[in-house]
Formats: C-alpha cells, sequence, structure tokens
C-alpha cells in the first residue's frame, strides 16, 4: 500500500484516466475528489460506492482508497491539511470545529455533498479554479486560495448536516480535542475507555461523564456506540466483507459480540440489515 505526503498548503490537480493504478493510498492530508465526468465505483476502506458526474468524496487522513473506472473518468482534486487550516491564509473563527467535521467524514463512503442546492455552486468554483490555473491572470494565486477557502467551508457545511448532534456552535476547545480523538481511535477499543480518556485529557475521573455529557448530551458510551453503529452498516451496505470480518476489523471481540451489539442498536441482525438493504 502507498503512502502519499503533501508538500504545499494546498494542492490543485486535474486527471483524466481511462483507468487508475490497482494499488490502494492512504494519505497524510485531505483530499477532495470531484467527478467532473464518467462512472465507476470509488472504494474506500473495504467500502465500494458507484460514482457519476457531480459526485465529490472526501479522503481523510489514513484512508485507504482507490477508484475502478468503468468509464474515461475526469478527476479534480483538491488535497490540504490541517497546517493549511490552521494557517493565517484560511479564515475562520472555528478551526478546531471545522477539523473535527471533516475529520468526521472519516470511513464513510459515498458522496459528500449533501445539500442539493451546494452541488451547482461547487461545480462552479471548481471550474473557477481549474480556470484560474490554466490562465495564469493578475491576483490568480490570491483568487485561487479564496475559492479553495468557500470549497472546504461548503464541504464542512454538507458533512455537518448529517453528522452526530455533539458538534454544536460554541462547543469548547478541549471537548472538540476529546472527540477528535475518540474519532482517530474508534479502531482501539481500549483507548476509549472513560479512565483513559480522562487521564488523557486531564479531567477529573469523577467528573468526566457529566463533562462529557454536557458538551454532547449523550453519554461516552451512547457516542461511541453510535459512531461505531455507522462504520458497521457502512460496512454491511458498502463491503463485501463477512460479519466475522467486521467484527474484527472494528474491534469487536467476535461475531457473537457484533450480533448483539448490532441486534440491541438497530433491533435486526447485520445478515437481516444487509439483506434488506441489498434486497
Amino acid at each position: 500500500m502507498n503512502r502519499e505526503i503533501l508538500y504545499e498548503p494546498f494542492e490543485v490537480v486535474y486527471k483524466k484516466l481511462d483507468e487508475c493504478p490497482k494499488v490502494e493510498y492512504r494519505h497524510l492530508f485531505f483530499e477532495l475528489v470531484y467527478v467532473l465526468s464518467g462512472t465507476g465505483k470509488q472504494c474506500i476502506n473495504n467500502n465500494k460506492f458507484s460514482y457519476h458526474a457531480d459526485h465529490m468524496f472526501l479522503i481523510t487522513p489514513e484512508d485507504c482508497h482507490s477508484f475502478e473506472i468503468e468509464t474515461t473518468t475526469e478527476f479534480f482534486f483538491l488535497r490540504f491539511g490541517n497546517v493549511y487550516i490552521r494557517s493565517k491564509d484560511f479564515h475562520t473563527d472555528d478551526v478546531k470545529r471545522l477539523e473535527y467535521i471533516l475529520n468526521n467524514a472519516s470511513h464513510q463512503p459515498g458522496c459528500i455533498l449533501n445539500n442539493f442546492s451546494d452541488k451547482p455552486l461547487v461545480r462552479s468554483l471548481i471550474e473557477a479554479m481549474m480556470i484560474e490555473y490554466v490562465n495564469r491572470d493578475l491576483y490568480n494565486k490570491e483568487l485561487i486560495v479564496k475559492l479553495v477557502d468557500t470549497l472546504i467551508v461548503i464541504v464542512a457545511r454538507n458533512i455537518a448536516k448529517y453528522m452526530p448532534a455533539a458538534v454544536k456552535e460554541g462547543t469548547e476547545e478541549k471537548a472538540l480535542e476529546l472527540l477528535n480523538y475518540i474519532q482517530a481511535n474508534i479502531y482501539n477499543p481500549e483507548k476509549l475507555r472513560a479512565e483513559s480518556l480522562s487521564n488523557q485529557f486531564a479531567i477529573s475521573g469523577h467528573y468526566f461523564g457529566k463533562y462529557f455529557k454536557k458538551h454532547t448530551n449523550e453519554t461516552l458510551q451512547q457516542y461511541i456506540a453510535n459512531l461505531r453503529i455507522r462504520l458497521v452498516e457502512a460496512r454491511l451496505r458498502f463491503s463485501d466483507l463477512r460479519i466475522t470480518e467486521i467484527a474484527n476489523e472494528l474491534g469487536f471481540t467476535d461475531e457473537s459480540h457484533l450480533n448483539k451489539f448490532f441486534k440491541s442498536q438497530k433491533g435486526i441482525s447485520p445478515k437481516a440489515f444487509r439483506d434488506a438493504m441489498n434486497g
């Protein structure tokens, strides 16, 4: 598996491809992928999603991904890292919240443009960026930066519409760092115990449960369960992984443990859920 590194604050790339290399990639940065034309499948963390023109995907750091191209596809790539979001070039009053929103898309397949009215706006922004890169006109660098910033904020808005209610305006910085940490370590249950988290973030063990609920309106167990159930659902819907393989990947003791957890959350077994989704 190849790893890619970004050497600039952000990078814009256009590619027209008839086929993609078979090798899968992991990034140390965010990558927005917009499909200008063509059809195929997006593969992310063993999940597959059929794409066509005007679909946009967000690949987050450490996601494993590739594409299977069915018809000649034009891709627009915008690559950027946390360094750019935190820089003075990126103007936002709530950097931590934006970082959390972007990271929360991790592990999820499918188009991220959930707000229908944003779709034509996104395409016009991308076409404007491509024109500026080709023409290299006066102030083109400054204009491209503004277009990049606008696109990232629109993407964050679309993700935020369908994410857990935990992230609200005014959520304090430590709480956002805590949620980021949980998101990043969702495959490592031993790191997500209340005692471990309270030590990691210097929050009193006696106060930790109250602190977490104050900032998320959920208990720690509810929040982690909701996050894990979304990952299980994605695997069941978009991958060919066996139930036992999903259990191993997501840190369950065994298939029986996953079955019991899933049924307690959804009222049906993982197999019944997969059959219903694919029926």
